[in-house]
């Protein structure tokens, strides 16, 4: 079958909510994909922020092929040796003080998780959330998107949520203050609004006020966490600790699995049966994520993210873009509407993504893109920009 028939047969069954680019994969290897009809893409989106480690790591395909013939699932009614290998691999990469590991399914799941825990320990229900910031489309993880087209039609479900201006210190310190949260959730590297972040000072304030008004801090890292900014964790970069972050995207290599990292002196609020999970911390889930983690480590590739963002700094200021972000999170600001360079990108065989910001570009490579890789994707687009000057003239 060509890749128009297989999207036609997608297209038959499947509830019509993703506007999907006209492309059907089938294989991947590295920072490449390759579709149904043979045509190669370089992976510059990171199938959508999750394959830090590459496609189809081998390290990662191994360890789930060695599960896969041992034991597919049982639920955390019972031990696993390979889930505690990976809880102890993931403790031993956290920041200090957040050893204590609940693994879930995905990152909205995640943040609700945190957000569940935060009420439960303060005893309140409010919650201050960032204008810009994702954190799901699931109802509680919906709650706390600011995104007015995700959350028109559901507000009526939600609990008390408060947005300030992200990056705002004097408004986020003072609304912590009067309203008294059970938690302020930030995404510190906001993706879909074009990776926007704040001065680490920001961050700092708002934990100290947190710390001040006895509310819970949780980082939103699902694509900032893994390495993917210069560091394990973005709040290691500016310097915080926070009471619970949450991870997912590239914590399995590309294998479905999300987690929450929770302090200690919060872990001790909560109880048995407070959480739970049927597939989270399942063995293959469990496989995936102690193969990501050692890639991560052998490969340096947390090192190399900031080597990579340093290649994509260069070369947008050498052609006068400007660039936003940290490490595998980058945002190019075009400075005019980006989607026609998305299409002609892809026509060209290299993947990138939009933001809700319509002249900022999204590039979410994984961390084994080669330099050569890097400057391939500069070459393409030099003929872009040729190409709609001669539009223009």
């Amino acid at each position: 079958m060509t890749s128009a028939e297989w999207m036609e047969l997608e297209d038959a069954t499947q509830l019509n909510t993703y506007r999907k680019w006209p492309i059907s994969l089938e294989s991947g290897k590295g920072a490449w994909v390759v579709d149904t009809d043979g045509n190669r893409y370089l992976d510059l989106y990171g199938g959508h922020c999750v394959v830090f480690m590459g496609h189809n790591h081998p390290v990662v395909v191994q360890a789930v092929k060695d599960q896969s013939d041992k034991l597919l699932f049982y639920s955390n009614a019972v031990y696993s040796p390979v889930r505690a290998r990976a809880s102890a691999a993931l403790a031993a990469l956290s920041p200090k003080g957040m050893g204590n590991i609940f693994f879930i399914n995905s990152g909205a799941e995640a943040n609700e998780t945190a957000m569940k825990i935060a009420r439960k320990a303060t005893g309140r229900s409010g919650i201050v959330a960032m204008e810009g910031d994702f954190h799901g489309r699931s109802l509680g993880a919906l709650s706390v998107t600011w995104q007015a087209a995700y959350r028109k039609a559901h507000e009526s479900s939600f609990g008390p949520v408060t947005f300030v201006p992200f990056g705002d210190t004097e408004r986020a310190c003072q609304v912590i203050k009067e309203t008294l949260p059970a938690a302020v959730i930030i995404e510190p590297i906001q993706s879909t609004a074009g990776m926007r972040t704040a001065p680490a000072s920001f961050f700092q304030a708002v934990a100290k006020a947190c710390k001040e008004a006895g509310s819970m801090l949780i980082m939103d890292e699902v694509q900032s966490g893994i390495g993917r900014t210069g560091a394990f964790t973005y709040s290691e970069v500016v310097g915080i600790e926070p009471d619970m972050i949450t991870l997912a995207k590239s914590l399995g290599g590309g294998v479905p699995v999300g987690a929450v990292l929770i302090r200690d002196e919060v872990a001790a609020t909560v109880n048995y049966g407070d959480q739970g999970t049927t597939f989270g911390g399942a063995p293959l889930a469990m496989a995936a994520v102690e193969a990501a983690l050692k890639v991560l480590v052998d490969e340096n590739l947390t090192e190399r993210s900031v080597q990579i963002y340093d290649l994509f700094e260069k070369g947008c200021t050498d052609r006068g873009l400007r660039i936003q972000g940290a490490g595998c999170l980058i945002g190019i600001d075009f400075g005019q509407p980006i989607a026609s360079f998305i299409t002609s990108f892809r026509e060209k065989g290299i993947l990138v993504g939009g933001s809700t910001d319509p002249n900022i570009m999204r590039l979410m490579p994984p961390g084994v893109v080669t330099d050569q890789e890097i400057d391939s994707f500069f070459a393409i687009l030099d003929e872009i920009m040729a190409s709609k000057l001669e539009e223009v003239a």
